[in-house]
């Protein structure tokens, strides 16, 4: 993967949903101006989310999704809408269509609004087909009254409206707010940055793991210098490098080396807690590391990762993570896994969440997770954290962050 191009899990998500036939995927097609979606007259031609990214103006990198047609009847109808809704985890602009119809019954569309609304998800209604209807204009008043916003009219077969809803849509892209947030605020320019990076097994042969990449962009675009090194060579990269760097980052495993050749003086942390506030929230993921020491015989620990990779003879989530989760409390664990886009419906039943950094999850995603394993008070901590804490180094790789380390020294 090439440094600049865009990480999905950093695109701007943006969900067409509505019942069968709507007209999303034409709305889509329309407002791209390409052929990404299929269209057809067949009632249900899209029957799983369809992710694409590109480039959409006036917003930039974008990933549009076209879900699946809603409120068809029957177990398969209902499978569908529940896999549907799921979209709704990482969404960041919902756009629910209307068909423009004298006989229809809106109340599923208007509920859908209600639902979105309620999840703090930007949203944008759409009355699609107008040109099936000669004067559409009460059909608009009272969808409108129903769901008390603007609803915009449109019509994907012929183009009308098209430019005034995609100029409304980027109005409700999020701002760039997390540029230099994965370590660009934390450094200032011309400041040295040494990461170390553990050529990773998993990994594609001839490329760096994704957060590496991620977090190298962020420090060109500080201003700042990236120096680039294997664990085995950082004492004497330090050595050579002359002056003393900002920071050194490490890939979490090999954080007790890291940790015993950086000078006490330069701050250390790792690429996943350096993602745990990326993505997530750090603070909350530090307090879910105190709860270890809780746990019981017969916990069950649920292991999340956001993405499918090959797994290694020492994987870190189905082998070292609860090794050392046994060896630390000498308890009876019982461990599950998730991973991909898929997440838990029975988060109660878990005594700890144990997430991996979820660089190919955006915030919205990782959020949800986050979220969900909070209102039913399961602790929830990810990869480094657990890692520095496990070697009892985590005040250290916190240092970088006075606030998390404030909380991790109160919670004790």
């Amino acid at each position: 993967m090439s440094l600049n191009s865009t990480p999905k899990a950093n695109r701007v998500h943006i969900a067409f949903f509505g019942k069968t036939n709507a007209g999303k995927s034409s709305l889509i097609n329309a407002v791209t101006n390409q052929n990404l979606a299929i269209v057809s007259k067949v009632r249900g031609t899209t029957t799983d989310p369809v992710y694409k990214s590109m480039e959409l103006l006036p917003i930039g990198p974008v990933t549009m999704i076209d879900t699946a047609g809603l409120c068809d009847e029957g177990e398969l109808g209902t499978l569908r809408e529940e896999k549907t809704l799921e979209v709704l985890n990482k969404t960041d602009i919902a756009v629910v269509v209307f068909e423009c119809s004298e006989e229809a019954d809106f109340s599923f569309e208007v509920n859908l609004v209600e639902k979105i609304k309620n999840r703090k998800i930007p949203v944008v209604p759409v009355l699609n087909k107008n040109d099936l209807v000669d004067d559409h204009s009460t059909i608009k008043k009272n969808i409108e009254k129903s769901i008390g916003m603007k609803l915009h009219s449109v019509s994907a077969l012929k183009k009308q409206g098209i430019e005034e809803l995609k100029n409304f849509i980027g109005k409700l892209a999020p701002e760039d707010e997390d540029k230099f947030k994965i370590i660009g605020d934390l450094i200032s320019p011309g400041d040295f940055v040494v990461l170390v990076t553990p050529i990773d097994k998993a990994a594609p042969k001839g490329r760096l793991i994704l957060p590496q990449q991620q977090t190298i962009r962020d420090i060109l675009e500080s201003d700042a210098m990236a120096i680039v090194t294997k664990e085995h060579e950082l004492r004497d990269t330090l050595n050579k490098l002359g002056t003393k760097p900002k920071m050194v980052v490490t890939d979490s495993q090999a954080f007790l080396k890291v940790s015993a050749d950086t000078p006490d003086d330069i701050l250390m942390t790792s690429f996943s807690i350096l993602f745990a506030r990326h993505k997530g929230d750090l603070n909350v993921l530090v307090k879910g590391a105190r709860k270890i020491d809780d746990l019981e015989d017969g916990d069950k620990i649920l292991i999340a990762e956001g993405c499918t990779h090959h797994r290694q003879t020492d994987d870190i989530g189905t082998v070292k993570i609860p090794r050392w989760l046994r060896q630390m409390t000498g308890k009876d664990l019982e461990f599950h896994h998730v991973s991909g886009v898929e997440f838990t419906k029975d988060v109660e039943q878990y005594g700890l969440i144990v997430h991996c950094g979820g660089c190919m999850l955006n915030h919205r995603a990782m959020g949800h997770r986050i979220d969900s394993a909070d209102g039913f008070e399961v602790p929830i901590v990810n990869y480094g954290v657990l890692i520095a804490y496990v070697h009892g180094i985590l005040d250290r790789a916190l240092e970088p962050f006075p606030l998390a380390k404030m909380i991790w020294e109160k919670e004790a």
